[in-house]
């Protein structure tokens, strides 16, 4: 099925496209559904149930735009894309959705319970309580889980609620096949390539302005992994992301950086090294020497808990079949 939406002007295609066209993102995996845009077109192409339900978000956000004190365009296409994910999915969304209400009580705050409607699978929930009742969480999973999204969506609402005074988010410079010293700029500039995927799901949270601020002000700080060392960190959420590409001293490190009233999360994908050959991952180490710590919730998230587009969890999953074939024929 196919159809074409025309827009009114460009600041209700703005609105409904979403920054760096995210909405427009959302409502490609959200329903499962090829869209584009093309000046003041939005197209639409796939099977009749999403386009039809993606069509009617566009409505609903439409009229957002229109009321803005009713509701935003994004909180409709987030409630359009749960309740056609609980009506198409056959379990998946609800199964998470139950999750969610029997893993979250009265005594873990409003905040978090309304985090946790967010969450798209029965790992996600697990994910969230862990991050509401632990001070420290390690989650491990494949791309597309939800790793970074919730780890940063968590410690936004955190410095939105007054529970942190900073939010520090960082991974390690791993060169992946290229080398820095052949990367243009000073080290700063040499470094943000690294960093952008954190800088890209903040921007999905805050308005440009508000990151610019926080970050002028040291509200929020984005680092490498490097620039933690000798610092200890009071009433702050941090986050450690590509963990699976620290060496064991460097995840010592970062997790003796914990001061009063902070939280640590850190995620990783074990099955995407790039360590120099022969290298132990600091985070496989860590799930080794500290698997048995109380206090330390540890998250294991796999391809069932992939909310990428849909050709995303059958990649990881020729992958990990690929893997187990030649492990088994080596």
């Amino acid at each position: 099925m196919e159809i074409t939406i025309e827009f009114v002007d460009y600041d209700e295609a703005q609105a409904i496209l979403g920054v760096r066209d995210l909405n427009l993102r959302m409502i490609r995996d959200g329903f499962d559904i090829e869209a584009s845009s093309r000046g003041l077109a939005l197209d639409f192409q796939g099977m009749e149930a999403g386009v039809c339900a993606a069509r009617d978000a566009v409505e609903r956000m439409r009229a957002a735009h229109q009321n803005p004190a009713a509701s935003s365009p994004e909180d409709e296409l987030e409630g359009a894309i749960r309740n056609f994910r609980e009506g198409s999915s056959g379990g998946g969304a609800t199964a998470a959705k139950d999750a969610t209400q029997d893993l979250f009580g009265e005594e873990d705050g409003e905040g978090w319970r309304d985090l946790a409607k967010i969450a798209r699978t029965e790992g996600q929930a697990r994910y969230l309580r862990a991050m509401a009742e632990h001070e420290i969480v390690l989650a491990l999973g494949p791309a597309g889980t939800g790793k970074t999204y919730l780890a940063v969506r968590a410690a936004v609402e955190a410095l939105k609620a007054g529970e942190v005074r900073k939010l520090i988010l960082c991974r390690p410079a791993v060169e992946a096949g290229e080398k820095l010293g052949f990367l243009p700029g000073d080290f700063q500039q040499k470094v943000n390539p690294y960093l952008r995927p954190l800088y890209d799901a903040l921007h999905e949270m805050l308005d440009y302005d508000q990151v610019r601020r926080y970050s002028d002000r040291e509200i929020i700080e984005i680092v490498p992994l490097a620039y933690m060392r000798g610092r200890t960190l009071n009433h702050a959420f941090i986050i450690l992301d590509e963990a699976q590409n620290t060496t064991p001293a460097q995840m010592k490190m970062f997790l003796t950086r914990m001061g009063a009233r902070s939280r640590i999360v850190v995620t990783g994908d074990p099955t995407q090294l790039d360590l120099p050959k022969g290298q132990p991952s600091g985070l496989l180490h860590a799930r080794r020497v500290l698997g048995s710590v109380k206090g330390i919730g540890w998250i294991e998230l796999n391809s069932a808990d992939i909310v990428r587009h849909h050709l995303v969890t059958k990649i990881v999953n020729a992958y990990e079949r690929h893997e187990g074939s030649s492990k088994r024929t080596s």
